[in-house]
């Protein structure tokens, strides 16, 4: 079977019967989010471009004030399948370095982590004086896709509801800066969205099976989400609702709100001058036939 015959072969399910595909925003009603739907035009790929460039050197310079003063900041990333996570850390990340900012996407649990303690496998990957961590999703799977799909008891989701408050104020207490964002999606933009996943090569990768089954079980996820958000929504750690119906709009917006969140600094750095290369010398250019890929560009 090609790539492409499997493609054409996988179907959406579909949603729970009886119910319109209407859009569950937290607090925010259908009727309202149409209203601002229509309201606000999307960005010009250039203007949006323009606001990257800036907001990312902002990041830049939030990453050297880290770095200077040793601060830790986790920063959680959750939503529903297609809401635009990793497109949004993408865009947090892409003018960083990789040893500041460490993005943490945990598989599966193994069979001896799922013996352990919940959070113990997720501790080790805190950050550290200098670091910057983002969890592509993250403990909060005990109160959304495992309590949805079955992978742990209603007790236990309980429990971590009620126990996961005071476990935040330890992390925060600590000195950590915690930043915890729910990206929420419409039913119809998340069905465009994963539709697009199935026809586009580039993208199939991004559909599991799990992704198949979850999909029809959009007002399940919507309990969850309401319950989970309510019950650890608190002082030292609240959650962050960002409407990611237009990717564009929702990555500035987190980048922004990121930037005015922590206390940031720019660093002072002295003015770089290249120094005076190095005389030949006696080197001499090699005769060797290196191998050199085809330029087909």
């Amino acid at each position: 079977m090609t790539a492409n015959q499997q493609q054409s072969e996988t179907k959406i399910p579909d949603t729970e019967q009886g119910e319109s595909q209407n859009n569950t925003c937290p607090n925010k009603s259908t009727k309202h989010n149409q209203d601002k739907n229509t309201k606000h035009k999307k960005l010009s790929q250039k203007k949006y471009y323009k606001e990257l460039e800036k907001l990312q050197g902002e990041m830049v310079a939030l990453q050297e004030w880290v770095k200077a003063s040793g601060q830790k900041v986790c920063i959680i990333f959750e939503g529903r399948d297609g809401a635009g996570k990793g497109g949004a850390i993408k865009a947090v990340t892409e003018r960083v370095s990789p040893r500041i900012f460490q993005t943490i996407a945990l598989p599966a649990p193994s069979e001896r982590q799922k013996s352990q303690m919940y959070m113990q496998r997720y501790i080790p990957h805190l950050p550290a004086a200098g670091e910057v961590v983002i969890f592509d999703r993250s403990w909060y799977n005990r109160a959304g896709v495992e309590r949805v799909m079955g992978f742990c008891t209603e007790e236990e989701s309980k429990e971590f509801l009620e126990v996961i408050p005071f476990m935040e104020k330890a992390i925060v207490n600590s000195g950590i800066i915690l930043l915890k964002y729910w990206l929420e999606v419409s039913m119809e933009e998340q069905h465009r969205r994963m539709l697009g996943r199935i026809n586009d090569p580039r993208k199939i990768w991004k559909l599991s099976p799990m992704d198949i089954k979850s999909y029809s079980r959009w007002y399940d996820y919507s309990r969850a989400r309401d319950e989970m958000i309510m019950a650890t929504d608190t002082s030292w750690a609240p959650w962050y609702v960002v409407d990611s119906n237009d990717k564009k709009k929702a990555r500035l917006n987190i980048i922004k709100h990121i930037l005015s969140e922590i206390p940031y600094k720019k660093t002072p750095r002295k003015k770089v001058e290249l120094p005076r290369r190095q005389d030949k010398g006696d080197y001499q250019e090699p005769n060797y036939p290196y191998r050199y890929i085809p330029e087909e560009y």
